[in-house]
């Protein structure tokens, strides 16, 4: 059964549908919440929430652009939602310089480890950074999706590369200490 067809019988509440969907889409879905998410718990729970989201609004999917990047839309909303009803997100100004540039040796990175110390994170510099750089939103997009000005998004973002930066040199020199 082609996409089209199983969004069509979604919009009708076919439970079959909605399962196809589910299994298509859960995996990539997921990885994003766990960008989102201190725990693998959390991230579950959040995708959860989204499907529920998903199906509920399937009639407001016109066909119009991809159905996967709709989805994620929503993935991402309600993952931010779930952290705006923990006051999770009580984001302070900082000032910090706008770019920090990270110097680093991909090859010693593994995607486990980034994940790791994406999460990490503190949730105020976790979210502007997953929204900043993992998923393109603008400073002023981040702003009026998490309810901030636009200088504390770009000086949580420089926070959190900062961050992340001691995480990666402190990781590498570790490494490099083992070598000898």
């Amino acid at each position: 059964m082609s996409l089209h067809q199983l969004i069509l019988n979604c919009k009708k509440r076919e439970i079959k549908s909605q399962s196809q969907i589910y299994h298509l889409f859960a995996g990539k879905l997921f990885a994003i919440c766990l960008k989102y998410s201190k725990t693998k718990q959390e991230a579950e729970d959040n995708l959860q929430d989204a499907f529920i989201t998903i199906f509920g609004k399937m009639d407001q999917f016109k066909f119009k652009g991809s159905f996967e990047g709709w989805m994620k839309r929503i993935v991402i909303n309600t993952s931010l939602q779930t952290y705006r009803q923990k006051n999770i997100l009580n984001l302070v100004e900082e000032n910090y310089p706008e770019e920090v540039v990270v110097d680093i040796n991909e090859e010693d990175l593994s995607l486990e480890f980034l994940l790791k110390i994406i999460q990490e994170l503190p949730e105020r510099y976790r979210m502007v950074f997953n929204l900043y750089v993992l998923d393109g939103y603008s400073h002023k997009e981040i702003s009026a999706m998490l309810g901030i000005a636009e200088g504390t998004s770009k000086s949580n973002l420089s926070r959190a590369r900062l961050i992340l930066k001691g995480k990666v040199e402190s990781n590498q020199q570790q490494q490099t200490a083992g070598l000898f």
